[in-house]
């Protein structure tokens, strides 16, 4: 009897054991290291293969990483593009699909390079002062134009003294006469200008094609008999001060001489050179000064004539146009509710939608982008991605086959872990009945019967969307048990532009109304304990945030994250301070400052019970460090329990670095833990 009791406890021992051994363990801080995801997929002239742009994390560095690697279509022969150990890009296959040009950085910046395919050798083919962006090769495949930061120089007030031989002085001062001076990461911005260039694509001498004192920032497209170059800048002569407009030009590349093809208040960008060389198809809309304008799609023949908007049956903005193969008609992206997707049009605007679930490439929180290349046989190579996973490589075609993943970068880890389980919710507004859409994310070992406590996690922007990708950071907070969600209120982009442009002169506004509805409608699902919730968000997230717990004291904690408190000081501080007014309130902060301060957290700073973690970049100039300072600083005089958290060396992108990400959301569960 007693052996009998033994054998049936050890088969239970055993069985139990084999039970557990088989639970795969849920996605942890350190696997944000082992991610990897795919970046600008450009498929072959003829759609057999496809060169991306394969990024990681390497931990030895805490650096993001990139590498080209090639593929075939049908996911045979992955190799790594050349045997350099360096970070590549901007990969473009020659017009014969015989050789790919690519950046790679070498000590000095990056550099050009070229790739043969029949051979598999590369060469440097450039030795350029700065780095090349924006890459194309001309219609014949002899030249390459791109564009390129040229030094020019600041005003000097005085003339610097001879120093004696050997004598240490003090560097001297800095002065700065641009409207635009810095930039939120990369900071102070060196006097020049970025201008069109061309060079052999054999190698050789680069030549400047522009000249003038304009900022030439977008990628030069060719005209069919390769004698001109097509791009988008301001040239106008108010250029700094009229900064949301732009125009389309082509530039003779013989003799430099600029054409203007198009002139309205407005953007004009995003242009494409139709298969016979006879039309462009480029993006924009007439500013209305509004927060938020769809971006529309346009087309005119290559002299500036004949403008007529392409109406797409779509309540969407357009990015990223692209010809078909027989010029009638042009693929593109767009954002619908919360999912960025592929479509087609014909020039009279019926829309076939080809590929959703495009994107991934936004590793921290779910946002969208992505980005497609298609074959002259109409194959779509894109970057897909879904909850459990960042953007792997995929293809369809111009029919809108289902979608093919080529291969699996993170099979190898995300196979072996337990995700939370992501599902979309939607509720309506107690404001006006809008149905604003929101997604919860369960713990990954979630148990029915149970009680959790909510994360609510605001997006940035706050004309942006959150949607149903990957996200290690929502991930991470999932898996210390929470149940998070994410909504999209008004004001969110991907819901048409009269939902986005909710928010113009009144923001925040109701979309504080929309999220704590949100909260109220994941409540009534039963399994949240109403005395455990928790909020966070960063930049406009931050915001909010700090908005919600200045309105109501609900929350057991907050973790408010790169916030913009005052809006007068954050106008007139940051790296954008220049392009608010009117657009966000209006008029500049002096002249409308009750408006300013109306709509700043701050003012409700007198409110605000609920204990709160304040972090930022030192380095961030989108919301500077005074921004946070001042909640923080508010918080302390009034006894309220508060830290700061301040992340050295970060700019706006306050996760990215890998150690940074992860120290990020450690920081936000450490606080929320002890309430």
């Amino acid at each position: 009897m007693k052996l009998k009791n033994i054998l049936l406890l050890t088969t239970f021992l055993l069985s139990s054991y084999l039970l557990y051994g088989q639970q795969k363990p849920a996605f942890s801080s350190m696997d944000v290291f082992e991610l990897e995801w795919v970046e600008k997929p450009q498929i072959s002239p003829d759609g057999a293969t496809i060169v991306y742009i394969r990024r990681g994390m390497d931990i030895m560095t805490d650096r993001r990483q990139s590498r080209l690697w090639l593929i075939n279509a049908d996911g045979t022969g992955h190799q790594k593009l050349s045997s350099l150990d360096v970070n590549e890009g901007n990969p473009k296959w020659s017009p014969d699909g015989q050789r790919i040009a690519f950046t790679a950085s070498t000590k000095n910046g990056s550099e050009l390079y070229i790739y043969w395919t029949k051979t598999g050798k590369i060469a440097r083919i450039s030795q350029l002062p700065s780095s090349p962006r924006g890459i194309n090769w001309s219609p014949d495949g002899k030249q390459i134009a791109f564009s390129m930061f040229v030094a020019g120089s600041e005003l000097s007030l005085v003339r610097p003294h001879k120093r004696p031989k050997g004598a240490k002085w003090a560097d001297a001062p800095r002065v700065t006469t641009r409207l635009k001076h810095e930039a939120d990461g990369s900071g102070y911005m060196k006097p020049g200008y970025s201008q069109l260039f061309v060079m052999p694509s054999e190698g050789g001498t680069p030549r400047q094609i522009t000249k003038s004192n304009f900022q030439h920032r977008t990628a030069p497209n060719w005209s069919k008999d390769g004698k001109f170059l097509y791009f988008s800048a301001n040239r106008n002569e108010d250029w700094e001060y009229d900064f949301r407009n732009s125009e389309i030009y082509k530039v003779n590349i013989a003799d430099g001489k600029v054409t203007t093809l198009t002139e309205r208040d407005g953007p004009d960008r995003s242009l494409a050179i139709s298969p016979n060389g006879k039309r462009i198809a480029f993006l924009g809309f007439n500013d209305k000064k509004q927060t938020y304008q769809n971006t529309l799609l346009y087309v005119m023949d290559s002299n500036g004539a004949n403008k007529q908007q392409i109406k797409v049956e779509l309540d969407q903005s357009i990015s990223s146009p692209v010809w078909d193969a027989d010029g009638n008609g042009l693929y593109f992206m767009f954002d619908e509710h919360g999912n960025t997707k592929i479509g087609h049009t014909d020039l009279n605007g019926k829309v076939k939608v080809l590929a959703h679930n495009v994107g991934g490439t936004g590793i921290g929180r779910p946002y969208g982008g992505g980005s497609f290349s298609v074959s002259k046989n109409g194959v779509i190579a894109f970057n897909q991605t879904t909850p459990n996973y960042p953007a792997e490589l995929a293809l369809t075609d111009k029919n809108g086959a289902d979608a093919k993943m080529v291969m699996s970068l993170n099979s190898d880890l995300l196979d072996y872990r337990t995700l939370g389980q992501v599902e979309e919710i939607w509720y309506k507004s107690s404001v006006d009945g809008r149905k604003v859409q929101g997604w919860i994310v369960k713990p990954p070992f979630f148990k029915k019967g149970k009680k959790y406590p909510l994360l609510v996690e605001n997006h940035g922007g706050p004309i942006s969307n959150y949607g149903d990708r990957f996200s290690p950071e929502i991930q991470l907070y999932a898996s210390a048990g929470y149940v998070v969600f994410y909504p999209n209120p008004r004001g969110s982009t991907s819901y048409g532009e009269e939902f986005a442009n909710l928010l113009y002169h009144n923001y925040p506004g109701e979309d504080y109304n929309d999220v704590m509805d949100g909260v109220d409608a994941v409540i009534a699902k039963g399994y949240i304990n109403q005395n455990e919730l928790f909020v966070t968000g960063g930049s406009a997230g931050g915001i909010m945030t700090a908005w919600m717990i200045g309105k109501n004291n609900r929350f057991q904690a907050a973790a408010v994250i790169k916030p913009v408190m005052n809006w007068i000081s954050k106008t007139l501080v940051a790296d954008n301070y220049y392009g608010y007014a009117n657009t966000r309130y209006p008029g500049q902060p002096w002249e409308n400052p009750e408006a300013y301060w109306k709509f700043s957290p701050l003012s409700l700073v007198g409110n605000i019970e609920t204990p709160t973690l304040v972090m930022v970049g030192t380095a961030d100039l989108r919301t500077p460090l005074s921004e946070a300072k001042q909640l923080y600083h508010a918080l302390k005089l009034r006894k309220i329990e508060t830290a700061l958290v301040e992340v050295p060396g970060a700019y706006h992108l306050i996760a990215n670095r890998p150690s940074q990400l992860i120290t990020k959301v450690e920081h936000i569960l450490a606080w929320f833990k002890q309430y």
